[in-house]
């Protein structure tokens, strides 16, 4: 036999369900050194024997352990029963000798589900490497990012390989989501890599389940695909890929080639695999009109991923933790986003257990089971059957909005947030999530503002004014801290916070100049009323450096509190101390403080002053230099930015 490098124990030839179903008592005593242990990865590809197949309307090929971690199928190295193995719709599992059979599909990927206690190869940027793309004639047309080459007939065989791991065993794991992002040059990508990704990179909780990036991986330029695997080659886990509406080959016929340049470069369009307890399942819900004028799209799971879908989960037990992630969230708090969307729900109907992540809307939310909205109710879905994620995103708001301190864009989310990156935890019997802003510690959650009747009105005339093209004059900035004794008598000024890992049954309290605290309200509470939207439902931090800038601005968001502030303050400079307890018992606590004037004339003054104190400019909005484009340097990317 082989000598292995490592050879850590594992369950060995157990289908996804045996293996989910058995896995906690391999992680008793041992369960803090299979957390600490490395991910085991190992550079490696899957084999395909080019050999003429027995039966060309049959793949067939091996599941084995690759003891050597040569990639080839060697003659005393023996296969894996029991793992699931699928061409994009049909799923089988493999036999005791780790064969399996798979009808073959003219345009078909075939992939394996990665048991627990299993670790497929990766490539020399990180990516795992886990599936093979048969498509006889190769991309119709002339696609201009590639597509994929004709791959000839149905080979002889297609073996995968995997090694035994305990990074993948441990039912403790950590599940990084690195959604949108969506640079649409070599700076944007710059600005992913020195932010959220450079994060990333810097921590190792992770290992064993790798990083998630949730589409929207570039911006249309699919040339820039190299510089996107090279920031996340860093990374201390395996990476997969899920595709978004950006990822796209446009120029494709139709929505069954419009991921064939992301197939050739990253993998399936949708797959799962499985570490620890918990199973993973990747969904493509982007569907292609095929007019390349247009580029119009559907967010659809269509019927044969939901077949798929179905075919996956029946190896699963009913009771894991299940992750259904897909770049188009299945609902935000506005709306339903997802065409059959409640066909989807009746797909994962008997898991109590499974989540659904999404992106896209570039929104941090966390939607729980149970809540109700009346946008949902009209589309069929009268209770959320399932938590609903909203992943935030790398980029933020499209990298938007000036530069800060660091020299990263502030890119303010629409509906109050920052970029950065969401982590699933997992213990084995629950799960947690966060959202970790980038550059910061897991404690930046909370962003306070005071929303006043004075900052409502210039928000509108900002608002009037960028929907102008900034055409006139831009109405003088204020600073949203500072509040006049009037408004606070009128009613309605209003200290928020928004609360990043905020659910509605959090809880949000305040504090005014150290006196008794105050339950603050959520503004969108999901108890079936219809959305609240307006200026009184903004966050006013966020909202003021996107209206001096960008102008994105939502006027609602998930994971907003507010409480009126006293009416009666002094004339001066106060203090609020506001602390979130999230759903997890977690406390984070801020501090802000504002000023009371006398009128609007004192409010204009005071307002430049502490604008100045905030290190903003009221003259210039600070840009990036074009020529700033560090270590990011690829062929590709320089002839496309040179278009």
């Amino acid at each position: 036999m082989f000598e292995r490098r490592l050879r850590p124990s594992a369950v060995a030839g157990l289908s996804a369900c045996a293996t989910l179903a058995v896995m906690a008592p391999l992680v008793g005593a041992s369960t803090a050194l299979a957390a600490d242990a490395p991910a085991e990865l190992y550079e490696g590809h899957v084999q395909v024997d080019r050999g003429q197949a027995d039966d060309p309307q049959t793949l067939h090929g091996q599941v084995f352990d690759d003891v050597n971690e040569n990639s080839k199928l060697d003659g005393d190295e023996t296969g894996i029963p029991g793992v699931a193995v699928t061409n994009g719709i049909d799923v089988v599992q493999t036999d005791g000798q780790g064969n399996y059979d798979l009808p073959v599909r003219d345009n078909m990927t075939v992939s394996i589900t990665q048991p627990s206690g299993w670790q497929v190869p990766v490539d020399s940027d990180n990516f795992a490497q886990f599936s093979y793309n048969h498509l006889p004639e190769g991309s119709p047309g002339d696609f201009r990012y590639g597509g994929i080459k004709p791959t000839g007939e149905t080979p002889q065989a297609v073996n995968f390989p995997m090694i035994e791991s305990e990074a993948t065993a441990s039912a403790k794991q950590d599940c990084a989501i690195a959604s949108d992002t969506q640079a649409y040059d070599t700076t944007e990508m710059g600005y992913a890599r020195d932010g959220a990704v450079g994060d990333l990179a810097d921590r190792n909780d992770y290992k064993g389940c790798g990083v998630l990036l949730l589409g929207d991986n570039v911006g249309d330029d699919l040339s820039l695909n190299d510089e996107l695997r090279d920031i996340y080659s860093h990374m201390n886990g395996p990476v997969r890929a899920a595709p978004g509406n950006h990822d796209q080959d446009y120029d494709s016929p139709d929505d069954a080639h419009a991921l064939d340049t992301f197939r050739d470069q990253f993998g399936p369009g949708h797959f799962s695999y499985d570490v620890g307890k918990t199973h993973f399942v990747v969904l493509d819900s982007i569907e292609y009109s095929g007019n390349q004028s247009t580029k119009k799209y559907k967010e659809k799971i269509g019927k044969d991923q939901l077949e798929w879908l179905a075919n996956d989960l029946a190896n699963v037990p009913k009771n894991a933790h299940v992750v259904i992630a897909t770049h188009a969230p299945i609902v935000d708090h506005q709306q339903v986003i997802v065409d059959d969307a409640t066909d989807l729900y009746d797909v994962i109907a008997d898991y109590p257990n499974a989540v659904t992540i999404g992106g896209h809307t570039h929104t941090q939310e966390n939607l729980i089971a149970g809540e109700q909205r009346q946008e949902w109710a009209n589309e069929g879905i009268d209770a959320l059957p399932n938590t609903q994620i909203v992943a935030g995103a790398v980029s933020g708001d499209w990298y938007s909005g000036g530069l800060n301190a660091d020299g990263l864009p502030y890119a303010f989310t629409r509906d109050g947030s920052e970029p950065g990156v969401l982590t699933l935890s997992f213990d084995g019997a629950a799960r947690s999530e966060r959202y970790t802003v980038r550059n910061e510690s897991d404690d930046h959650q909370l962003l306070l503002g005071v929303n006043s009747p004075e900052w409502r009105e210039w928000a509108q005339e900002a608002q009037d004014w960028q929907d102008a093209d900034k055409a006139g004059t831009e109405p003088e900035a204020i600073s949203e801290r500072v509040v006049t004794r009037d408004d606070l008598k009128q009613g309605e000024t209003w200290l928020t916070s928004s609360f990043l890992a905020g659910t509605s049954d959090a809880r949000v309290e305040m504090s005014f100049d150290g006196k008794a605290n105050v339950r603050a309200e959520h503004t969108q509470p999901g108890k079936g009323e219809p959305l609240a939207k307006g200026w009184e439902y903004t966050d006013p931090n966020t909202a003021s450096q996107n209206l001096r800038t960008s102008g994105s601005v939502g006027q609602t968001s998930s994971h907003l509190w507010r409480a009126e502030i006293p009416a009666d303050l002094d004339l001066g400079t106060h203090s609020a101390e506001v602390t979130g307890t999230d759903r997890y018992g977690r406390q984070y606590t801020e501090t802000i403080r504002f000023t009371v004037v006398e009128d609007e004339a004192a409010a204009a003054q005071t307002s430049k002053k502490q604008l100045v104190k905030d290190g903003f400019d009221t003259q210039q909005e600070t840009k990036a230099d074009e020529d700033d484009r560090q270590g990011l340097d690829s062929d590709e990317a320089r002839k496309a930015d040179s278009k």
